[in-house]
């Protein structure tokens, strides 16, 4: 059996099987060695998308989940091949293998959802929270556990929520806040203790809001930003701060723009790049960076495409990909397939290739190798929106 190496694992790396994963741009050397044979070639990485195994069903609003395994857990959606708007809730998940660069089925939700969550556990179970069904918004929560590909019910929320947030937290708790309980966003939290498999109430934030972003800081503080306060999804601009200590949640600076269906992207500066969205209808250029340490925002170079419902991820090298979405939130926008680099040294975005397929609402996983998985999302053929099967890798 051949051994088999790269000499640059930051352009590539190969598996023991020979399979060659790009992890950046440029040149690399691959050699093979079986006892006193061995050969080599160079391989050339350049930037941009590739297409992979397509999901067994296509679906947008899923959620995506990286295994301690370096597998890819995708769950739920909406699955709507003839129209978004009348597609109905997903039960079924499905495994993304980066080596075989396959999708293949795993056990069903107890519940069909949608605008869930999906969190890593310290223990390696994943937690899946809420979300909305053809009923309407939940408060059932179950694990999935890898080593048996199952899902089983564990605690309900005390507060039915879809549109909300859920963050693994440094203590190995779950911090569930705002979205959406079925009649308006509402500010309530609470926390999900994986050892007695509850949850419980916590300090609620001080602005209502929902499809709003959650990011853990260097610090262990959780910084809240934007989203939407009404059933109309006003935009709002206030941010503020989750102390798990404390158990409370804290207003920090503003940002420079109200904001929904935006991104907000830890840098390994220890800050925050918050980028695109909407305030109301068109979408929005602009990109702004909070500072944990001034607790401030401020103005970093514009997107070259205003866009909302897009992904952003941050890769190996530091710098932030920034993957389709839309041109506005009305009922016809159009679907992006452009897709640009944030340089946080400069500050300035750069495009970069363009996705295969334009689309939105779809997910955006940093696999293990460097490479960004992109499944699934929502396409606009002449008037009409749905569901993509399709993947690729960046």
């Amino acid at each position: 059996m051949a051994t088999w190496s790269s000499s640059a694992t930051s352009v590539a790396t190969i598996s023991a099987a020979g399979l060659a994963s790009s992890a950046g741009a440029g040149m690399t050397t691959i050699k093979a060695t079986s006892g006193t044979i061995n050969g080599s070639t160079t391989l050339a990485v350049t930037s941009g998308f590739v297409s992979t195994g397509s999901l067994a069903t296509g679906r947008a609003f899923h959620t995506a989940t990286m295994l301690g395994s370096g597998m890819v857990l995708i769950a739920g959606g909406i699955d709507g091949a003839v129209n978004v708007f009348t597609g109905t809730p997903l039960r079924s998940a499905e495994i993304y293998n980066p080596i075989t660069r396959t999708f293949s089925p795993t056990g069903s939700m107890s519940r069909a959802r949608s605008f869930h969550t999906a969190t890593v556990l310290t223990n390696g179970l994943v937690l899946v929270t809420g979300g909305e069904d053809l009923v309407g918004i939940m408060s059932s929560a179950e694990l999935y556990n890898p080593s048996t590909g199952t899902f089983t019910p564990t605690g309900n929320l005390n507060t039915a929520r879809g549109f909300h947030t859920a963050t693994l937290l440094n203590n190995g708790m779950v911090l569930i806040a705002g979205g959406d309980d079925g009649a308006a966003a509402f500010a309530g939290a609470e926390l999900y203790n994986p050892a007695t498999g509850t949850f419980a109430v916590t300090g609620s934030l001080n602005t209502a809001r929902e499809d709003h972003r959650a990011t853990l800081l260097n610090n262990g503080m959780v910084l809240m930003t934007g989203g939407g306060t009404d059933a109309g999804s006003t935009a709002v601009a206030t941010a503020e701060l989750n102390n798990p200590a404390a158990g409370s949640f804290s207003l920090t600076g503003s940002m420079r723009a109200a904001r929904i269906f935006h991104t907000a992207t830890l840098l390994n500066n220890g800050q925050v790049l918050v980028a695109g969205g909407s305030t109301a209808i068109l979408a929005l250029g602009a990109a702004e960076l909070y500072n944990p340490a001034t607790a401030t925002f401020t103005t970093t170079s514009s997107l070259n495409t205003a866009r909302l419902a897009h992904t952003a991820t941050l890769l190996n090298s530091g710098m932030v990909l920034v993957v389709g979405g839309a041109d506005s939130d009305v009922t016809t926008p159009s679907i992006l397939g452009s897709a640009e680099l944030y340089n946080p040294t400069t500050g300035v975005f750069t495009a970069t290739n363009s996705l295969n397929t334009a689309r939105a609402f779809h997910t955006a996983t940093l696999l293990s190798g460097g490479t960004v998985l992109i499944s699934g999302g929502v396409e606009r053929t002449g008037s009409t929106f749905r569901t993509l099967a399709s993947a690729e890798l960046y």
